[in-house]
């Protein structure tokens, strides 16, 4: 099968691309290779050396006998050149992650909002606009968030997508109805993905577009099978407060002697999966596909719920670390209870990694590995969501971060 991996250089494209290049398919990788220049912004490296895509794709040939190509697109700003792509390489899958992925650097600042909204949601709607201009049946798997959800205590489990309700009619008779789940985004990137669902439910209803929408956990690890063959396909491992996803980030700061940094009482509950289940997922989700006229198609990509407190506890009773409570910079509950539906992966055949499976101990010998790369003072998260959390960050500064007894 033919597949395009938009932002294939990325945390989550990366090893998507390898894993369904071992596969036997061809692959190609979109990429702005956007990903590479925040880290010069921001003044920060992954945690594990990355080489430049070319010589990645280089070592894989190597490694495993298989060809990849590059294609350096901008997909939010160079529609033309994109078009023009999509029509001449022909995909009959296209996974789409060339969006901006971390909820903190989208809450920055005003710029960074304005970019997070102009590059996710002009990238989806370039990439369905050029698909229908090429008159192609090729199968969108996009890359979506839990977060489109929101995580305020509902009382019920969370459905894969759609929600069933009872409306009454004007004559006073009831009729039920499936709609999309009603949205709650907690950042400006939560609120591209919710656009992203208006976007594809248009083109599935007006262009009979063939799209799966991935509601993705936060996704833990940097290994996959496919990564470990050679030190040179090592994925990148964020550990910063703006890309570094908690759990990694836990895992870093135990490794070095940094306080386990957990924001309020630790009370958010929030769903996860780890890197290696979460490719195994996009290729259960390219071999089950909707079909032609089917609505958008919606999977809860996730394995395990845990409480972000649990999951220090969990981290120090395997290091002995410290955990420090600090306060919160978003604005979000302090606790919330969540229940997720995630059926259509079991039943599709997939066998979740979990926490138990040792994987942490991986993790933790990677971050002693390179722990000289990391520059300390880029662990704490600094993006504050809004004016009320400025002013109360402000009062709160002066006291030191209030540590676990």
């Amino acid at each position: 099968m033919r597949i395009a991996v938009l932002g294939g250089d990325g945390f989550v494209g990366w090893p998507t691309t390898l894993h369904l290049s071992a596969k036997g398919h061809e692959l190609a990788i979109v990429d702005n290779l956007s990903r590479r220049w925040v880290d010069t912004e921001l003044g920060i490296q992954s945690l594990t050396p990355m080489d430049s895509i070319q010589e990645r794709m280089r070592i894989w040939k190597e490694v495993s006998g298989q060809s990849l190509t590059f294609a350096h697109i901008d997909v939010a700003t160079e529609y033309e050149r994109f078009r023009h792509w999509v029509k001449q390489w022909r995909p009959q899958v296209i996974i789409h992650l060339a969006q901006q992925r971390a909820a903190p650097y989208s809450m920055k600042t005003d710029r960074h909002k304005n970019y997070t909204v102009n590059n996710n949601v002009r990238a989806t709607h370039n990439l369905l606009s050029s698909v229908v201009e090429a008159d192609l049946d090729t199968h969108l798997v996009h890359m979506g968030t839990m977060g489109v959800y929101g995580y305020d205590s509902i009382g019920i489990t969370i459905p894969e997508g759609y929600l069933d309700v009872d409306v009454t009619l004007d004559d006073g008779t009831q009729c039920s109805r499936e709609i999309l789940y009603p949205v709650s985004p907690g950042s400006i990137y939560h609120m591209t993905k919710c656009l992203d669902q208006l976007i594809f439910q248009f083109y599935a209803k007006n262009d009979q577009v063939r799209i799966t929408d991935l509601h993705q956990g936060i996704v833990w690890g940097t290994h996959t099978d496919q990564t470990r063959k050679h030190e040179q396909l090592i994925n990148r491992f964020d550990y910063d407060g703006d890309y570094g996803t908690i759990l990694n980030r836990f895992l870093i700061q135990a490794a070095i002697g940094y306080p386990l940094t957990v924001h309020g009482t630790g009370g958010q509950t929030r769903a996860f999966i780890h890197i290696q289940d979460s490719v195994r997922c996009i290729e259960l989700a390219i071999q089950s596909p909707p079909k032609v006229g089917d609505r958008t198609k919606i999977f809860n990509q996730i394995t395990e719920v845990h409480r972000i407190r649990d999951l220090a506890k969990l981290i120090q009773k395997m290091t002995g670390a410290e955990i420090a409570y600090v306060p919160n910079p978003r604005n979000e509950s302090d606790e919330n209870e969540l229940k997720v539906k995630n059926d259509q992966f079991t039943e599709l055949g997939l066998q979740p990694i979990t926490l138990e499976t040792g994987l942490l101990d991986e993790l933790i010998e990677i971050a002693k590995k390179y722990q000289k790369r990391i520059d300390r003072s880029l662990i704490p998260c600094t993006s504050l969501w809004n004016k009320r959390v400025r002013e109360r960050m402000q009062v709160l500064s002066p006291s030191p971060a209030r540590k676990a007894q």
